[in-house]
């Protein structure tokens, strides 16, 4: 049962949110413009590229590069392959991380190092890999850092991050998903995917998807009481849920696995995600399983004082605009119906250009995690 004593006070909020979480999403916004900023005085607005890479390769420590990857392929429209190179080792301590290039990869291909730390020595040495391949190699790290001085030119180009708003004073560790941080590194490569053709990402639809980050903030943010406030109320709504995360189109998809990695990461809530229509057949076993809508009479006389609430699925459907008449929405609300589960909807309004529709989707995600994470179980 989640504590909702604390959603509709911002004092206990911000005396909750030790590691600035709440802050991280709030200046996600401005955390945009900023990298902006960096990505023009690096160079990126000024490029002149004689034609466009054959694949782009993304790598990073966290859960960031995957969602980055993600969307730079949604926004790409399939123009070019975009593969996510994900790590090895035997933690997941930084020191530990290794990346290593497929073996297709070659002097035609580009390769993106996202890190809002840049102390991963695994990244660096990627990049000699990529070197001696051939690749072009783009990073997104602070200046200074391992990484930066690894794709310094004339061998590559570092863009330095937008500083994220932590403090290790106030929190014991950063956080391992940090609401604001994919932003910082993704605004960068949305500048470069504009200059070499792979995406619309000009000057004025990055102003609109800062502009849309800020009103995201304004209606989730914490002063704004939970009955007016969408990811407050998604956030009750999943208190007691498996959610069931079902998407639409590729920008929702990657919203939808970003949410899922954002409810591990922060409040430690696990859900799952799926494309619609396959999540319909995929999904359903869970829907009439163990964590089914009640059904059935229930005895009004049992001792519910030592019983653990039950953990039943909830659908949330995330959705941008689909194709005219192209929708499973409704055979989605249909499936919940006959089995009684509950359904949430997190939409991006009607005329949202596709940047603006992810920010919408996924800065309310990032909301609703943190207020969960926030607001633990009395």
């Amino acid at each position: 049962m989640l504590d909702d004593s604390l959603l509709d006070h911002a004092e206990a909020l911000a005396a909750a949110d030790r590691g600035g979480l709440l802050r991280g999403a709030a200046e996600a916004g401005a955390l945009t413009r900023t990298a902006v900023r960096h990505a023009t005085e690096a160079g990126l607005t000024e490029l002149r590229p004689d034609g466009r890479p054959r694949a782009l390769l993304v790598a990073g420590p966290g859960p960031v590069a995957g969602c980055a990857a993600d969307l730079l392929g949604a926004f790409g429209n399939g123009s070019v392959p975009v593969s996510l190179i994900r790590p090895t080792g035997r933690s997941a301590e930084p020191s530990d991380l290794r990346w290593t290039l497929p073996g297709w990869a070659g002097p035609l291909d580009l390769l993106f190092l996202l890190t809002g730390d840049g102390a991963e020595p695994g990244l660096p040495a990627l990049a000699d890999q990529a070197y001696r391949r051939g690749c072009t190699v783009v990073a997104v790290s602070p200046a200074g850092s391992d990484v930066a001085e690894a794709a310094s030119p004339p061998r590559g180009l570092n863009v330095p991050v937008a500083a994220l708003p932590f403090e290790p004073g106030i929190s014991d560790e950063r956080p391992i998903a940090a609401p604001g941080e994919l932003w910082t590194l993704l605004t960068p490569l949305l500048v470069l995917a504009d200059r070499l053709g792979l995406g619309h990402a000009p000057p004025d639809a990055l102003e609109a998807l800062a502009d849309r980050l800020d009103q995201v903030a304004e209606r989730c943010g914490p002063a704004i009481p939970t009955y007016n406030n969408p990811a407050k109320t998604l956030a009750v709504e999943l208190a007691d849920s498996l959610p069931l995360l079902w998407s639409e189109t590729p920008i929702a998809d990657a919203a939808a696995r970003h949410f899922a990695t954002m409810l591990g990461a922060l409040p430690g809530r696990p859900a799952l995600h799926g494309p619609l229509p396959e999540a319909l057949t995929v999904h359903q076993a869970v829907l009439t399983g163990a964590f089914a809508g009640a059904t059935g009479e229930d005895d009004i006389f049992r001792d519910r004082v030592e019983e653990p609430q039950a953990l039943r699925a909830r659908i949330v459907l995330l959705r941008e605009q689909p194709p005219a008449g192209d929708t499973s929405a409704p055979a989605a609300r249909s499936l919940a119906h006959r089995h009684e589960a509950a359904v949430s909807e997190l939409e991006a309004p009607d005329g949202s250009r596709p940047l603006e529709a992810a920010a919408e989707l996924i800065a309310t995600a990032d909301f609703t995690a943190v207020y969960l994470a926030l607001t633990p179980s009395p």
